[in-house]
């Protein structure tokens, strides 16, 4: 089958950065198509410490303009989504025969400051050995610096790009993997292949290549006649512990390696504790934490905590690689977490261009960049107009979501106060397509367990490109962490009757 109208832009993959250029194209006119082998975000945009954040230890490293545009990204984002982006306070303890206090406290004056900081607070310093900290910290920690970042559920800032550039006139389709990738006079003619094994030949002016751990792979396809060895896989593995302490900061923990470990509040319920950089070389498809990893995360924290843990009390983990721009360092940990762009424009020919790197924090702003490095004047509009847009269910100021909730909760009185939070928390404003005109709780439907209903379910599905229980459990949600196997199992099952209905 082929469709003989071309696109303005192919994207390929459908991980932050493959989705924020999709829906900033979108937004300046391009017919845009965005192909993604497996579900959203089901990569390396999943499996990162759910940070928006500068970058403190990048300082160490003399990356200021990274620092810098992630620190201005920081706000911005926080602007553009409360919902699923808020303020949280970190302590980063002074421990004597590492980092110095002075060298500490400087970074952290530059933190504040190098950014223009307007909505979180700056840092201070901490008496380790009063509440809350003297009953988690070992003794011998005194002083500490307590500064500001932002946590984000990573996955769902996928989808919502994808749902505002699909909104915007994009064609997001999602396990469809491009499998053939051929330069055709003024087009590139792309084989798209779908999860039922039909391909689909479509042709696009240009292509953008985000394909994360298999960008080299993409070039491959595009120009099989060169070499293509950009990348440096790091892998990063965090560990899910039952609560280990009882508050609401986060810690920043410095390692004897130079490294650092953060430990933070997780779902209310739990302490996510990461990451690690470990060289990585086999199937980014399987990816798993090894027992190395676990060791070195457990005797990081260890240092600190009065209270020990070990790999075997973590409760659920999870890896990832992070496809990093391979710029010869020695170090794992020091490899640039900057993005570079390689663009392949012939006189004559269509262009493609590769995305190595990135963080989830500066998505936006690589997206702008790549639209002004990437030559396409049939655009509507060269001007950049994501800066100020808010994404989907973020149309609220920043500040405003817990009077958000309190509205939700008395328009909603049948439902459960941590069932009203978390909704409003993954859906924000539009929380009122999920529930709709439900009267009470049976009228959401089935309840799976820890809240989720029929109802939720199938606003996933026409909304948010869901497919699976999975799609729902571990990326548009982490509800998987709060539900037993029987409960798991019953919305597999349900997903299951359903395919069997459409299939008859």
């Amino acid at each position: 089958m082929t469709d003989d109208t071309p696109y303005d832009l192919l994207v390929i993959g459908g991980g932050i950065n493959g989705v924020g250029i999709a829906r900033d194209a979108a937004g300046r006119g391009a017919k845009v198509l965005l192909c993604e082998k497996d579900d959203l975000a089901s990569h390396t945009s999943s499996a990162s410490t759910k940070l928006v954040h500068g970058g403190l230890r990048y300082l160490e490293h003399y990356e200021f303009r990274l620092v810098r545009e992630s620190l201005i990204e920081r706000e911005r984002l926080l602007g553009m989504a409360p919902h699923i982006i808020w303020p949280l306070r970190f302590v980063l303890p002074h421990d004597k025969g590492l980092r110095p206090s002075w060298l500490l406290r400087l970074g952290l004056f530059l933190y504040d400051h190098i950014g223009g900081r307007k909505l979180l607070p700056e840092t201070k310093t901490v008496d380790l050995r009063a509440a809350p900290h003297g009953d988690v910290l070992e003794e011998r920690l005194v002083k500490g610096f307590e500064y500001s970042d932002c946590w984000v559920e990573d996955a769902r800032l996928v989808v919502l790009n994808a749902m505002d550039a699909a909104q915007r006139g994009a064609d997001i389709r999602t396990r469809t993997a491009c499998v053939g990738l051929d330069r055709r006079g003024q087009v590139w003619l792309a084989d798209l292949k779908d999860k039922h094994g039909e391909t689909q030949r479509i042709s696009a002016r240009a292509v953008v290549n985000a394909a994360g751990p298999w960008v080299d792979g993409v070039l491959g396809k595009a120009m099989p006649e060169k070499q293509h060895q950009n990348l440096r896989l790091v892998k990063g593995s965090h560990l899910i512990f039952p609560k280990l302490f009882d508050h609401d900061q986060a810690y920043i923990f410095q390692n004897k390696d130079d490294r650092i470990v953060f430990a933070i509040p997780y779902e209310r319920e739990f302490t996510l504790v990461g990451t690690t950089d470990v060289a990585f070389k086999g199937d980014a498809n399987t990816i798993e934490i090894s027992d190395d990893e676990s060791a070195y995360i457990c005797d990081a924290i260890n240092e600190y905590l009065k209270v020990d843990v070990a790999p075997d009390q973590a409760i659920w983990s999870y890896s990832g690689v992070r496809p990093l721009y391979d710029d010869q360092s020695r170090n794992n940990s020091t490899v640039t977490r900057d993005y570079v762009f390689e663009l392949d424009n012939p006189e004559g020919a269509p262009p493609i261009l590769s995305i190595f790197g990135g963080k989830i924090t500066t998505y936006r702003k690589l997206a702008e960049h790549a639209l002004h490095k990437l030559p396409m004047p049939w655009l509507e509009t060269q001007d950049a107009w994501t800066a100020g847009a808010d994404l989907p269910g973020g149309d609220m100021e920043v500040g405003q979501f817990d009077a958000f909730v309190s509205d939700m909760q008395s328009r909603y009185e049948w439902c459960s106060a941590d069932v009203m939070l978390r909704l409003c928390r993954a859906y924000g404003t539009l929380v009122f397509a999920v529930v709709g005109d439900a009267k009470s709780w049976a009228d959401m439907g089935q309840d799976f367990g820890a809240g989720l209903t029929e109802r939720e379910v199938g606003y996933l599905i026409d909304g948010e490109f869901v497919q699976t229980a999975e799609d729902v459990l571990w990326r548009r949600s982490k509800l998987g962490l709060h539900m037993n196997d029987a409960e798991r199992k019953s919305l597999e099952d349900w997903f299951a009757k359903r395919g069997a209905a459409a299939a008859a």
